[in-house]
């Protein structure tokens, strides 16, 4: 029977190679996935309407969570509202603050990527052995989990 120790050393390790790995795998299923999909939206955009689809956001809040400069955010505010797919609004409250809207044209447009997304994922899922594909099922719960920690330890 393993030790106390070995048991969380073992943890450890495997807290480690999860810490090391699992951005860097993700990002790179996302830009491969990106870039077999094409279409007219890039991933940056793709990442803002997800964002918006989450509800109105100020420009400088959307710049913080989209790690993006604020000229740089309201330069693709600009192109998306010029393509009819977020709108900006000033707050009823305080007319001096702009939100960023998804309008119903950016909403059609993000779940054609994603149902483009998944039916590209479902075609590779296909090939792969049943068991790999049950481990890929637990890992997306799992880091459906790892995502509310997340967004809990954000909002502190």
């Amino acid at each position: 029977m393993p030790s106390t120790h070995s048991l969380r050393s073992e943890r450890s390790e495997r807290i480690a190679y999860v810490s090391s790995q699992l951005l860097t795998r993700v990002s790179l299923l996302t830009r491969l996935l990106a870039s077999r999909l094409g279409g007219e939206l890039s991933r940056t955009e793709v990442g803002l309407l997800n964002t918006l689809n989450g509800g109105p956001r100020r420009i400088t809040e959307l710049a913080e969570l989209e790690r993006l400069k604020q000229p740089a955010m309201t330069l693709l505010v600009q192109r998306l509202e010029q393509e009819g797919l977020v709108s900006r609004q000033r707050h009823a409250d305080d007319g001096r603050v702009v939100l960023v809207n998804l309008t119903q044209a950016g909403s059609i447009a993000l779940e054609d990527y994603r149902a483009q997304a998944r039916v590209a994922l479902s075609a590779h899922l296909a090939e792969m052995p049943d068991e790999q594909v049950e481990a890929l099922a637990a890992a997306t719960e799992t880091l459906a989990h790892l995502v509310n920690v997340l967004q809990r330890g954000t909002s502190k």
